[in-house]
Formats: structure tokens, C-alpha cells, sequence
């Protein structure tokens, strides 16, 4: 009878290193997404035939109307992964740590205008708040993806995500 407890007791303590083990690993292995994921195809296309944009004139380039919609591709609703991206901030904390902020996927976006289409923005909220040496240093940020409409001064985006963790960018 010792034993048998004994034994039982091992399984278990066995079973939840193992537990332990797998889930370190898929968090390890986090999908990448890839920002071009989340574009729909018919306004990939139409960013692809684009003429070369003319940066002459009295405003800035402007995209065209259609890619501005912000459609989204459903499948990339409720993904849990990790992107890439530069930071927007729209929270600070008195200390400068950034709560909430626009990921966006090049340096300048929504600052520069025009912002990029809401497809190629994703909403971030951050509890714990981060601080970045610069806003020109990109970071990885991993969380679960939801199709989500954030409308904001400095932009508009499809998709949100509470971040579970942000870190510096590393290939």
C-alpha cells in the first residue's frame, strides 16, 4: 500500500515536470507571425500594382482609399504568436514606461504621415509597462492576436493584442 502511494505520487510529480517541459517548449517555439499575414490578399495586391508613390507636391503620399478600409483575414483572429514591430506609445507611466502603444511594422509609422493601413497596426496593452532605450529600437512582442478595431489620433488599427511579454528585437 506504501508503495502503491509512493508510485502514484511519482506519476504525478513525473506527469507535471512533463507538463512543464512541453509547455516551455510550444512557448519557446511561439508562431512568428509575419505582418504580411495580416493583410487580406486583395489589398496586398493592390499595394503590389501601386504606382511608385511621388513625394513632391504640397501634402503627404497618400494610399489609396481601398487598402485604408482596414479589412482583416479572419484566420488570424485568436492566433497566439510573437511579432516583431516598432513601438507608438499612447500610455506612459510618470516613470516613462509604456502601458499601451500602437505596434507598428517600420520605424516613423503614425508619426510621419500618412499611417499605415489599420491592417498593419495592432493595438498593444502592456500591464506591466516596458521602457525603450529609443523609439527607433524594434521589439518582439507575444501575445494572443484579436480582430479588433482601435481608432486613435495617430491611427486607426484592425487588430489588438494584450501582450504577455515585450522584449528587444533579436533575430
Amino acid at each position: 500500500m506504501f508503495t502503491d502511494v509512493l508510485s502514484r505520487k511519482w506519476l504525478a510529480c513525473l506527469g507535471l515536470g512533463l507538463l512543464l517541459l512541453v509547455s516551455q517548449a510550444a512557448r519557446a517555439e511561439s508562431r512568428e507571425i509575419d505582418w504580411l499575414e495580416l493583410m487580406p490578399a486583395e489589398d496586398l495586391a493592390l499595394l503590389e500594382t501601386m504606382p511608385e508613390i511621388e513625394h513632391e507636391g504640397d501634402g503627404p503620399p497618400l494610399l489609396p482609399d481601398e487598402i485604408m478600409t482596414g479589412r482583416v483575414v479572419p484566420e488570424m483572429g485568436n492566433v497566439e504568436g510573437r511579432i516583431p514591430g516598432f513601438v507608438v506609445p499612447l500610455k506612459t507611466t510618470d516613470d516613462m514606461r509604456i502601458l499601451e502603444f500602437f505596434l507598428v511594422p517600420y520605424y516613423g509609422a503614425c508619426i510621419h504621415v500618412p499611417p499605415p493601413p489599420p491592417n498593419q497596426i495592432i493595438h498593444v496593452k502592456y500591464h506591466e509597462g516596458f521602457t525603450l532605450e529609443a523609439l527607433y529600437d524594434p521589439v518582439w512582442i507575444e501575445g494572443e492576436l484579436v480582430i479588433e478595431r482601435t481608432e486613435n489620433d495617430l491611427g486607426t488599427s484592425s487588430y489588438s493584442m494584450v501582450a504577455q511579454s515585450v522584449e528587444p528585437y533579436t533575430e
